[in-house]
């Protein structure tokens, strides 16, 4: 992941509403969530959302897809795993060849993000 790509995910997730966005998909895991159901969850209106929901998904934060007549939206783990090793790295003065922290949180394992 490059400077740009890490400024673009910060700069989405540092609006309050993207990043509840963002943090009720990690919470769903890979199922995700219809556009309807986060509307619900957080009260936003649906133009809100729906702008919201573009940003993160230019931002490469989170993927879309069809699901009968709903879009279902998942949060991007690899994504969110590189973004989190890239502000790790060199974490207490680790040299680059050495190995970062493991991955936060990945997607077949959602329900024990933040061990």
């Amino acid at each position: 992941m490059d400077k740009k790509d890490v400024l673009s995910s910060l700069a989405a997730l540092s609006q309050e509403t993207r990043l509840d966005i963002f943090r009720l998909l990690v919470q769903a895991g890979p199922e995700g969530r219809s556009a309807g159901a986060i509307a619900d969850a957080l009260g936003v209106a649906p133009a809100t959302l729906s702008f919201h929901l573009s940003n993160l998904t230019h931002a490469g934060l989170i993927v879309q897809r069809r699901a009968s007549r709903s879009l279902i939206y998942t949060a991007d783990f690899d994504r969110m795993n590189a973004l989190l090793g890239f502000l790790a790295e060199n974490c207490c003065g680790r040299p680059t060849s050495v190995p970062t922290c493991e991955p936060v949180c990945a997607p077949s394992s959602a329900a024990s993000c933040g061990k």
